[in-house]
């Protein structure tokens, strides 16, 4: 599970930072902080609609795993944070049964969030040219792990096009607006017919 931008991607291998990091608020201010730089907990809270000292809160904890940082050299009352990466993913398989249960809670707290926004970016109304350009696309198909890994590198490359106008605002086209992208694939044996059997390799003795 992959959520970067294009530098910087760390990989989280502690179930700790995994639990910690399994927060719809924490996924919200880590992306606030990656769409508009350094953010004090008072900012933040206005971006994301929670009260200053939640935020304030929950900043620290994504700190304590090293996930943001103080600013350095930033003096007064409020210091901003920032983001220690612009970017993260994480396994869920690991040989630690407390590793795998923290890295799946993060991935379904992860993909709810995500669709939950998509669905409601898709509820609103949609500005003249606009109501056409949105992505629904659903396919099928029959791959090995190999193969899924491949594509998950195509559409992890095919993405990463417009990654790079995230921080650099000259980069974006006139008439540009921020676009959220998720991709999705898993194996699926419920499309299974009672005549389909996976091919284990190998010949028959």
């Amino acid at each position: 599970i992959c959520m970067t931008t294009p530098t910087g991607v760390r990989k989280i291998d502690d179930a700790h930072a995994l639990r910690a990091l399994a927060h719809p608020l924490r996924l919200e201010l880590l992306e606030a902080l990656t769409l508009h730089g350094p953010l004090t907990a008072t900012t933040a809270a206005d971006l994301v609609g929670e009260s200053p000292a939640n935020c304030s809160w929950h900043l620290r904890q994504l700190a304590k795993y090293g996930l943001i940082e103080e600013v350095p050299g930033a003096t007064g009352r409020q210091r901003p944070w920032q983001r220690t990466s612009q970017g993260m993913e994480w396994h869920e398989t690991s040989s630690d049964p407390a590793f795998t249960e923290a890295a799946r809670s993060l991935t379904a707290v992860f993909i709810d969030r995500e669709l939950a926004l998509v669905k409601d970016a898709m509820s609103r109304v949609q500005p003249d040219g606009w109501g056409d350009a949105v992505i629904a696309t659903q396919s099928m198909g029959w791959m090995t792990a190999a193969e899924m890994e491949a594509l998950d590198q195509l559409v992890f490359d095919l993405l990463g096009t417009y990654r790079e106008r995230i921080a650099d605002p000259a980069l974006r086209p006139e008439g540009s607006r921020p676009v959220r992208m998720l991709a999705l694939a898993v194996a699926d044996d419920r499309m299974q017919g009672p005549t389909d059997k996976p091919s284990k390799g190998g010949d028959d003795a």
